[in-house]
């Protein structure tokens, strides 16, 4: 497949194309390694897709007291999108502040606040049951998630850059600051 768009490239116009190959070619970090169900319909996603954005992965629930940040995390999501960040939603019933069913999460976080970030099927985050990507980000910081809403910044080259706990708001001049210096890192 990759050949025919090669092809499909030379006899239109390789300049066009080039920045689709680069993109498919990024190399995928070890941290976005994992595949997940996606939230609304539970089919397989990788993560290996967001390979080159700069991505802030964030443990939701939606009876919790730090919820309304869906709100916030929306908002950056559409700021920064564009530049390269991708917020990535993980709801967990960890702290039992969550939903039951994926379809009862999803419809809350769309229907609510109108989330649109990629959101992914609801998992542990801490202890044993953690899924492989918080075990992961845990180990490299130092920190596992306290509580919901707690966020990891990874940057574009797959590095994990910080752990934020859950009272760092999705508009934190800190956080909205090494979200910027990473967009702007090639």
């Amino acid at each position: 497949m990759l050949n025919t768009f090669r092809l499909i490239c030379a006899l239109l116009a390789w300049s066009a194309c080039a920045s689709t190959l680069a993109a498919d070619a990024a190399p995928c970090a070890p941290a976005l390694r994992h595949t997940f169900p996606r939230l609304q319909d539970e089919k397989p996603q990788s993560l290996c897709q967001y390979a080159g954005k700069v991505a802030l992965v964030v443990n939701t629930a939606s009876y919790c007291g730090f919820t309304p940040q869906y709100k916030g995390l929306e908002a950056l999501y559409g700021q920064y999108k564009d530049r390269g960040l991708v917020v990535l939603g993980f709801p967990s019933n960890d702290f039992a502040q969550e939903k039951e069913s994926n379809k009862d999460i999803a419809d809350f976080c769309e229907n609510t606040f109108g989330v649109k970030f990629p959101m992914f099927g609801k998992s542990s985050v801490r202890g044993k049951d953690a899924n492989p990507l918080f075990r992961e980000l845990a180990q490299k910081t130092g920190q596992a998630p306290m509580w919901n809403f707690h966020k990891y910044l990874v940057g574009r080259n797959g590095a994990v850059i910080a752990s934020y706990s859950s009272l760092t708001a999705p508009d934190d001049a800190a956080l909205v600051r090494e979200i910027e210096k990473q967009l702007a890192a090639h």
